[in-house]
C-alpha cells in the first residue's frame, strides 16, 4: 500500500524508580520533534500487565516521511535521551507498521 501511513513503535523498559526519567523523557524529544514534517503525533504507552513495559507510539504520514527523517542528522540527538530504557531483550528496539486497512 504505496504512500499509506506508518506506526512505529519503540520498546522501552524502565524499573519503577526509573519511570519519571522515561516521561521525562518521552516529553522533552515530543516538545522537540513538534513541527517535524511528516511527524502526526505520538504517544507513549504503558502495558498494563508488565509495568515495566513502555512503548511510544508515533505516527508518520508515510514511510519515506519516517525515513527521512530517521536519516537526518538530528535524528540520533533529538531520541538519545529514551536511548538507554530501549528492551534489549527483542531483537530490534522498535517494528515499523504499515497501515493496511482502517476504518
Amino acid at each position: 500500500m504505496s504512500g499509506a501511513s506508518v506506526r512505529v513503535l519503540l520498546y522501552l523498559r524502565a524499573v519503577e524508580a526509573d519511570v519519571p526519567a522515561v516521561e521525562d523523557a518521552y516529553h522533552r524529544i515530543s516538545k522537540d520533534l513538534a513541527g517535524t514534517p511528516g511527524l502526526l503525533g505520538n504517544e507513549l504507552l504503558r502495558e498494563v500487565t508488565d509495568p515495566e513495559a513502555f512503548a511510544v507510539l508515533s505516527e508518520w504520514e508515510s514511510l519515506a516521511a519516517f525515513q527521512d527523517w530517521e536519516s537526518g542528522s538530528a535524528h540520533r540527538g533529538t531520541t538519545s535521551p529514551l536511548r538507554q530504557f530501549q528492551d534489549g531483550e527483542r531483537p530490534r528496539p522498535f517494528a515499523l507498521f504499515e497501515v493496511s486497512a482502517a476504518y
